[in-house]
């Protein structure tokens, strides 16, 4: 046994122990049959810029997670990947470089998103292994890689085989900014000022005043719609009405979802101010006018406004209005837009031919298969049944980018018909690689698909590139469903429900047993931190460098999951501190007086004793009820009751005298005590081992690995659960009952806690007589009471 230093330096000691632990293999997977697999579905994370304190929380704690299940005997499976294709990662290299996709040869853009893309794995690698992250690196993945690309074009083959994947030209949801596809998941709602502009549309001789917000798309006017109540309408229904300025007709028609209070109570749909327009066109069979491009300028061939932005066409549209008397009044008001999620540029409806997944006819089966999930915090389920019973567009997985994996298609130049690659093809690129065959037309010509699949596409995936890699290590059992995933509640849309989707699409089961939902870290009160909102200056590598990682761990593990939590540096470096002081001291004098100690002695232990062992045990099974149930904040607090209440502010002060001085209590008294002692600091040092992993190693390997023979804290077992004495720790709590009210009489007396006293009186049940009367010499020693009298009741 080597004695602690008298301070602890978490940076020196963190690398160090980091090196040891990489070292001996700690956390290497190895198949074995005799252990059950935990496997983890780690978000990779998306290479689109720096980590922030907010990453660290969550990660952390799913990390706890696989030290715990570690410790109870599983064989951890526990890899990390990195998202590292599409249009996040796309749209950093466009900052870093200041080069644009769209202007540089496709392939010299995808060199550049290589190059910037591995810098910054490199850079979160490095910040997950400074944090003491247990996983096995040999396992690592990027959603980019050959292996993944092969995994997901042979997925993507196999629902379009199956027919559940498919290509259609129709409007799509599209941002303008990225120039691409986007799926109802990337949307996001955004509150933004506009205005109602009241405009004189003509029917049967009389005005009809339209309100509308988007005047830019009067050209695309395709019909006007009122409610069939609407006593002032009624008449018009089914009547033509003329588009002012441009002086063609549409129809009126009849729906019931027009609001009759809101604007006019007529309303004119367009292709496509919003999805209400497109839901219009399709259910009533209407045509569809090209207004808005791609780039999101306006046609050329739109009078007035042709080759304008959107946002320029609008004020001129405005303008032209205003000028010819057609603009009757202007409202001011806050309205509900959809944004891109990942760019804010409200989001366009135009026409598109794009590859999609079918989710809409298999609601049910989704709606099931949530059910099945064991969803931590239980709360969580709601917000992904809202989702799945709220969709309203099948999977758009097409994306018109650059830095992605291609879709293993071509088409035949004379008919159209799609060909797919063959599996020993994988992983292809058809603009690189010519198709061979031969269409069933007779065509020999093909033309490749440019587009790329959606990053979600792949990264709904990972419990297959888990799969995979597992067999890679010989890894036999039954592999899926993988024990946890772990993620933020902000993407159950994206990655749990599509993760699910392609599960039960490919596998035809769900993908995890249980799913574990963190919540935010808050810069301010409803602000998440996060790159794109600027508010994460302090990065994680900027904070390691003078704080260590084990108190940025004791705090990720404060709060329960799912629940947003602050970030404060100095209460987080204030509170972490004392705790690692405290646990360094109370290590280092319980080991002072365990050094002759021979932990396979069984010496008799005093009641005061075995209440310390069974305390420990209390709470190491309270502990584990909460891991089991992912909440690590409920388990590190009941960790932190025990270490600071029990062990350090009772039982040390209770047992001190028995260690200095046993020529009173006698050597049989001071080898019980360091029986208790030795038990309950190494459990706790076990129990803290998820949350603090270094300095509890440090503790272990100086104070404990001679005797334990284990080569590290994080390989022994949890502290063995079984049902605690409930009698012996009613005894205990009428024990410390009978301290504090000492401690309270000296202090509100002015007295040193040395200091005798009178008098103590000790209130318990009766049928404790004869265990405090064993205890006695360990009251009056703690207390310094020179009369202790006690009060049995029944």
């Amino acid at each position: 046994m080597e004695e602690l230093k008298e301070r602890y330096d978490g940076l020196q000691a963190e690398k160090r122990l980091q090196e040891y632990w990489e070292q001996k293999g700690i956390y290497a997977y190895r198949p074995d049959a005799d252990k059950p697999v935990y496997s983890i579905d780690t978000p990779p994370p998306t290479v689109s810029g720096s980590l922030h304190i907010g990453h660290i929380f969550s990660y952390a704690q799913a990390e706890m997670i696989a030290r715990y299940r570690r410790m109870r005997g599983y064989n951890v499976f526990y890899p990390f990947g990195f998202d590292d294709n599409g249009l996040p990662s796309e749209r950093l290299v466009e900052k870093e470089t200041g080069i644009r996709a769209v202007e540089v040869p496709r392939s010299r853009f995808c060199e550049s998103c290589v190059q910037t893309t591995q810098k910054y794995e490199q850079e979160f690698k490095a910040l997950w292994k400074a944090m003491g992250f247990s996983c096995d690196w040999s396992l690592q993945y990027t959603t980019v890689s050959q292996k993944a690309q092969k995994i997901s074009q042979r997925a993507f083959i196999e629902l379009a085989k199956a027919g559940r994947a498919y290509i259609r030209q129709s409007p799509v949801l599209w941002c303008t900014e990225c120039r691409t596809s986007i799926a109802q998941a990337e949307l996001e709602s955004k509150e933004l000022q506009s205005q109602f502009c009241y405009l004189p549309f003509r029917a049967e001789g009389e005005t009809v005043e339209v309100a509308t917000t988007r005047p830019e798309l009067l050209y695309g006017v395709v019909c006007v719609f009122v409610h069939p109540d609407d006593p002032r309408y009624q008449k018009l229904i089914g009547k033509d009405i003329t588009v002012p300025l441009y002086d063609f007709s549409v129809p009126v028609l009849a729906d019931s979802r027009v609001g009759m209070q809101k604007g006019t109570g007529a309303v004119m749909c367009a292709t496509f101010g919003d999805t209400t327009d497109l839901e219009w066109v399709q259910e009533h069979q209407l045509p569809c006018k090209k207004v808005i491009l791609p780039d999101g300028h306006i046609a050329g061939e739109v009078p007035h406004i042709g080759g304008l932005t959107v946002r320029a066409a609008r004020s001129e549209i405005i303008r032209l209005l205003s000028e010819r008397g057609l603009l009757q009044k202007t409202e001011r008001l806050t309205h509900t837009v959809s944004v891109h999620e990942r760019c804010g540029t409200e989001v366009e409806i135009i026409p598109s031919r794009q590859w999609y997944v079918d989710v809409l006819s298999q609601k049910q089966a989704l709606l099931s298969a949530g059910e099945r999930i064991h969803w931590y915090p239980a709360s969580m389920k709601g917000r992904y049944r809202d989702w799945v019973e709220n969709l309203k567009w099948d999977w758009c997985i097409s994306r018109q980018r650059y830095f992605g994996i291609p879709f293993p298609v071509w088409y035949c130049r004379d008919c159209g018909k799609p060909h797919f690659a063959q599996p020993e093809q994988l992983p292809v690129n058809p603009l690189e690689t010519p198709y061979t065959g031969r269409c069933e037309c007779g065509a020999a010509e093909f033309i490749p698909e440019q587009a790329v699949l959606d990053t979600w596409a792949t990264s709904s995936l990972t419990p297959l590139i888990n799969q995979e890699s597992a067999r890679e290590r010989g890894e036999k059992e039954d592999f899926l469903p993988m024990g946890m995933r772990t993620q933020a509640h902000e993407i159950i849309r994206t990655w749990a429900f599509y993760t699910i989707a392609r599960s039960l699409f490919h596998v035809g089961d769900i993908p995890w047993r249980d799913i574990m939902i963190c919540g935010f870290v808050l810069a301010k009160p409803g602000e998440k931190i996060s790159k794109s909102k600027g508010n994460a200056a302090l990065t994680p590598q900027a904070l390691l460098q003078t704080c260590p990682a084990d108190m940025i761990r004791y705090w990720a593990a404060s709060a329960r999951l799912g629940t947003d939590t602050f970030f404060d540096r100095r209460e987080m470096e204030d509170a972490s501190r004392r705790f690692m002081v405290k646990l360094w001291n109370a290590s280092r004098f319980c080991l002072r007086h365990l050094a002759d100690f021979d932990p396979t002695s069984c010496p008799a232990l005093l009641p005061v004793d075995r209440w310390m062992i069974e305390r420990t045990r209390q709470a190491a099974s309270q502990a584990a009820r909460y891991l089991d149930a992912y909440e690590i904040g409920l388990a590190r607090h009941t960790v932190d009751a025990l270490f600071w209440d029990d062990l350090c502010d009772n039982y040390i002060e209770i047992v001190k005298q028995r260690l200095y001085q046993p020529d009173i209590h006698g050597e049989e008294g001071r080898a019980a005590a360091q029986a208790a002692l030795y038990f309950a600091l190494l459990s706790i040092l076990k129990l803290y081992a998820p949350f603090v992993p270094h300095i509890t190693e440090e503790i272990y390997l100086k104070g404990f690995q001679e005797k334990e023979g284990a080569t590290s804290i994080h390989l022994l077992q949890w502290p063995q659960e079984q049902e605690p004495d409930a009698d012996i720790l009613l005894f205990g709590g009428e024990f410390k009952a009978a301290l504090a009210g000492m401690r309270k009489y000296k202090t509100e007396h002015g007295l040193s806690m040395r200091d005798t006293f009178a008098c103590l009186t000790v209130k318990a049940v009766r049928r404790h007589g004869s265990l405090f009367a064993e205890s006695e010499k360990d009251l009056r020693a703690c207390t310094h009471a020179e009369e202790i009298r006690y009060q049995f009741t029944d």
